[in-house]
């Protein structure tokens, strides 16, 4: 059977597939378009994850779209809110037409000489073919389909009930339990308030402190403009000055990280009660070297505050029957054990990419832009930034996409292709020391020393190149159908 052919396909329906197709619809009329998701829902993040408490970790004024902006008076919003969020921009939009769901993209192959992609598609309990000019993908950072755990010595021992965030069981009952937390990130500071206003006692347990700093759930600007101004324009003023603050408080802290921790210090002292011990709240790293943690109100320092919740630092010897033996000499007795120990990062969502039947080694190539991959023909990825709202990145890359896909066809160049000219001298894209991304580094591709391989983590920055940059560089080489030599000669590699 002929494969089918759409001009465009966004694989992933989550929040980067969402609103690159609305881009990629309203700036490329004349192309057919398509999004697949391989689950059964939209969502991507906010389906998955069922876990109590499930937020956003970013400002939602910026974590929403432009185009639909976020109106609710929370900063940082529920699961629940995000997901309804999402649902009403695809329908408003008119984007839930293009989505096709349980369509799993298995392998992505380019063909240099009919200047296409051919995707390998498993639809429900049949496999399917498509073909598109230019394919951008929106799968995320991280594996579905499993958390990270760790190896811990004596798990099989241990009686109680053992759980990871990701998988989060339905029927898992954590009434006047005792439940320990096993981590210190995002998730885990969302889930000890949450757990605690019913447990008997949630203990989190962290190998090392990690940055956390309260945000109030509700914006005093966003408060005060809603008296007299229509809630999209409030929405809009808020995410300017958002996306102004949170860049200088970024950089603050970077260039100045002394001041910054007793910056911090200072904002928990504010709000921890004095029987808590600093040392839980004093990293051994920089403030940035890994993201920071934002919790509404202080509601994980109000739980502590408390004594609902306690915070342990220390090491896992062994789990036991009844709970975990300390390295300190300490036994937690858990009826609970969460396992918050973080994601598997994973680049394209294990899907198999090869370019005429050649597989490109990710972890070797470049990001062009932070938009397409080194001799990748029309491909674009999209992934967000570490130290901002990751939408922020979203819009930007699918503006330009539709950029380059528009110049291709004014120009009659089917094929778009970033080529390294230069042997740029290749280093890190993810410098953040976290242990999701210290383990896979080799996996993920790099960044270049110089522009435009270079990525600036500045949305200020990327907004005005991605915007306003000449698309005919000599780097992104615009081809002919005939042009098939699409790899850049081995004599010519660094």
């Amino acid at each position: 059977m002929k494969p089918e052919y759409i001009d465009i396909i966004v694989i992933g329906a989550g929040l980067s597939g969402i609103g690159s197709a609305y881009y990629l619809q309203k700036n490329c009329p004349q192309k057919s378009l398509v999004i697949f998701e391989g689950r059964e829902a939209l969502g991507g993040t906010w389906d998955l994850f069922k876990y109590p408490g499930i937020r956003s970790d970013s400002d939602m004024f910026t974590y929403g779209y432009t185009f639909n902006p976020w109106t609710d008076s929370d900063s940082l919003a529920s699961g629940e809110k995000l997901l309804s969020y999402l649902k009403d921009t695809t329908e408003k939009f008119k984007l839930n037409e293009k989505v096709r769901y349980q369509h799993r993209v298995k392998k992505l192959d380019w063909s240099s000489s009919a200047g296409l992609w051919s995707l390998v598609v498993d639809v429900a309990d049949e496999t399917k073919h498509y073909q598109c000019q230019f394919v951008l993908c929106c799968t995320g950072y991280y594996n579905y389909e499993s958390g990270y755990q760790p190896a811990f010595k004596g798990l099989e021992e241990y009686k109680g009930r053992f759980v990871h965030p990701q998988h989060w069981p339905e029927d898992l009952n954590y009434q006047d339990k005792k439940v320990v937390v096993i981590g210190s990130g995002a998730t885990a500071v969302t889930l000890i308030p949450n757990l605690a206003k019913h447990a008997e006692k949630v203990t989190m347990l962290q190998r090392s402190p990690t940055y956390i700093i309260s945000r109030p759930q509700r914006d005093l600007i966003q408060k005060l403009l809603s008296l007299v101004l229509p809630q999209n324009w409030v929405s809009n003023i808020v995410r300017k000055k958002n996306v102004l603050l949170g860049n200088l408080f970024y950089h603050y802290m970077v260039k100045n990280p002394e001041k910054a921790k007793k910056f911090i210090a200072k904002q928990q002292n504010k709000v921890l009660g004095n029987h808590i011990d600093r040392k839980h709240f004093t990293p051994a790293y920089n403030p940035w070297d890994q993201r920071l943690c934002l919790v509404p109100d202080g509601d994980l320092f109000e739980s502590l505050n408390s004594r609902k919740a306690e915070i342990k630092t220390d090491h896992i010897e062994h789990f036991t029957e009844k709970g975990i033996q300390l390295k300190s000499g300490e036994h937690l007795e858990a009826d609970i054990v969460v396992s918050a120990t973080g994601l598997n990062l994973e680049v394209l969502s294990g899907v198999e990419l090869t370019v005429d039947g050649e597989l490109v080694p990710l972890g070797d190539k470049m990001f062009y832009r932070g938009v397409m991959l080194e001799d990748t023909p029309n491909l674009g990825m999209v992934f967000g930034y570490t130290n901002a709202s990751w939408t922020l990145k979203v819009e930007l890359v699918a503006q330009y996409i539709a950029r380059v896909i528009n110049h291709m066809d004014q120009h009659h160049h089917p094929i778009a292709v970033p080529q390294d000219l230069e042997q740029v001298k290749r280093e890190l894209f993810l410098n953040l020391n976290s242990g999701y991304i210290t383990r896979v580094q080799d996996k993920i591709p790099k960044q270049g020393a110089v522009q435009p391989w270079r990525l600036d983590q500045n949305y200020n920055i990327d907004k005005k190149k991605l915007r306003d940059v000449s698309l005919e560089d000599g780097i992104l080489q615009f081809k002919p159908l005939d042009s098939v030599n699409i790899k850049q000669p081995a004599a010519k590699r660094a």
